[in-house]
């Protein structure tokens, strides 16, 4: 049995914050003069993607070394440094002193976040097709483009403005080191993405994304089910993913085996 504890919240932390780190390496390397860049503080990694960007963020703080004032010293000045905002992922797991350290000296809740596992170890995942018109796969890498065009089409429908922003962000997160970016075709046309990334024996999916005139058609099933089977083939034994509390990619979680291990809170630095 796995229980939700702070031994699994490491596990979940660490992954996603490699996840993060590894897309800001490989923007520093398609972009040098983006200045993204990392760093790791008491465990917490610290990445900076842009101003603008859902990545600039840490991952870890607290569960790794209890946070002290001197942690966030580090932190703050290196978002600072990059005139960016500061945002901190805070797992329940923590030592709940964490609380009263960001409420002290500026920080809000801002967001909630289900963070949820599967064990892949216990029924090993079969594909799943409620369309069998939809097929699935990992792009390759002159398809780097239709990926990225796909994802942002999907993302930015009810937004276009976030088009150019979505586009850049896609093609760097295709040619991630631990990235294995998935597509799902209907009729030989790509209606939707989804990405899965690997380190060590732990998989995250994310990325998932439908373009409108495709959706309720079975491709984010397809896109599920096919990702857990080749995390499985790779040698993971657990995945992990995060969603809104109550919203329907929750849902779609845990009708298809993932439990809740806890919801994460997001801190905003105001003052």
């Amino acid at each position: 049995m796995i229980y939700s504890d702070l031994s699994l919240s490491q596990k979940l932390e660490r992954t996603e914050a490699r996840a993060n780190a590894d897309f800001v390496k490989t923007r520093a390397r398609l972009d040098p003069v983006s200045g993204a860049a990392w760093t790791e503080v008491g465990g917490a990694y610290a990445m900076f993607d842009g101003v603008e960007s859902p990545l600039t963020q840490t991952f870890g703080l607290g569960v790794f070394e209890d946070a002290s004032a001197e942690q966030l010293d580090v932190l703050e000045s290196f978002f600072k440094e990059r005139n960016a905002p500061i945002f901190h992922e805070v797992s329940p797991m923590a030592d709940q002193a964490i609380l009263a350290l960001l409420v002290g000296r500026g920080y809000r809740p801002i967001e909630l976040t289900s963070v949820m596992y599967r064990d892949l170890t216990i029924h090993r995942p079969e594909s799943v097709r409620l369309n069998p018109a939809i097929n699935t796969r990992i792009v390759v890498d002159h398809e780097v483009d239709l990926w990225a065009r796909t994802s942002a089409a999907a993302w930015t429908a009810e937004n276009p403005a976030l088009g150019e922003f979505m586009l850049k962000f896609g093609t760097v997160s295709a040619q991630c080191s631990g990235a294995f970016p998935y597509i799902a075709e209907l009729d030989g046309e790509a209606i939707a993405t989804g990405m899965l990334f690997i380190y060590d024996e732990v998989c995250i999916l994310a990325g998932a994304s439908t373009i409108p005139d495709a959706r309720n058609r079975g491709a984010q099933n397809a896109l599920l089910s096919d990702r857990l089977r080749c995390a499985t083939e790779q040698g993971c034994k657990m995945a992990i993913m995060g969603a809104a509390p109550g919203s329907q990619s929750q849902k779609n979680a845990q009708k298809n085996g993932f439990q809740i291990a806890y919801t994460r809170i997001k801190w905003q630095m105001f003052s």
